[in-house]
């Protein structure tokens, strides 16, 4: 239990640095309110869990042992990055800013699950994370499938505590974020952070 312990400690921490996630549920948050912000959520951690089951059967492991596997799902995570990125600056042109508590054709419930999901799906350093770390954690008596579900759902446990926090202090800034200019910015922002992700992990080696 300790070693879990262990792990949900440096999954926690792993957990509240900035990165894709962030930006996807402050995104969501803001445009969509809370309920649009935790649909995102359940896109991510389903995204999660599929990775934990699969370093748990050896899946990922390709990703470590072919470096063409790996730059292929790399880049196709990469473009998927980008193009969301430029997608949402070109809307936000467009609309001249958010609109709280409505959301466009783009980010329905289902558009803003599928969208996390794939965007956490394509992120080949999940797989490198999982594979490298929980076989660490996992029981030596224990099924591995179901030890990597268990670890994914720590993981899921700290990523909803987690983001709970982050969508209920933007919640309360919702008339700040209502205002044309700031949506405006806040959508290039998050776009621009996006589209970044994706050049960076465009760039980087395997």
């Amino acid at each position: 239990m300790s070693s879990w312990l262990q792990f949900a400690a440096l999954v926690g921490l792993l957990t509240m640095l900035p990165g894709i996630d962030t930006a996807q549920v402050l995104r969501s948050s803001i445009k969509g309110g809370p309920r649009l912000a935790y649909l995102t959520l359940v896109g991510i951690m389903a995204g999660v869990w599929v990775w934990g089951v699969a370093a748990a059967v050896g899946v990922s492991a390709i990703l470590l042992a072919s470096a063409t596997a790996y730059t292929v799902v790399r880049y196709l995570g990469a473009a998927y990055l980008i193009y969301l990125g430029v997608r949402m600056v070109v809307e936000a042109r467009r609309a001249g800013g958010l609109v709280l508590g409505k959301t466009s054709v783009n980010d329905t419930p289902v558009r803003a699950m599928v969208k996390a999901f794939m965007v956490t799906l394509t992120n080949p350093k999940n797989g490198a994370f999982y594979v490298a770390i929980l076989p660490q954690f996992v029981p030596v008596d224990m099924n591995p499938i179901l030890a990597g579900l268990a670890l994914a759902t720590i993981h899921n446990l700290l990523v909803l505590v987690w983001f709970t926090a982050v969508i209920f202090l933007t919640n309360l800034a919702k008339n700040f974020f209502a205002k044309p200019r700031v949506g405006q910015t806040m959508e290039y922002v998050s776009g621009a952070a996006l589209f970044g992700f994706g050049v960076k992990m465009a760039l980087e080696r395997a």
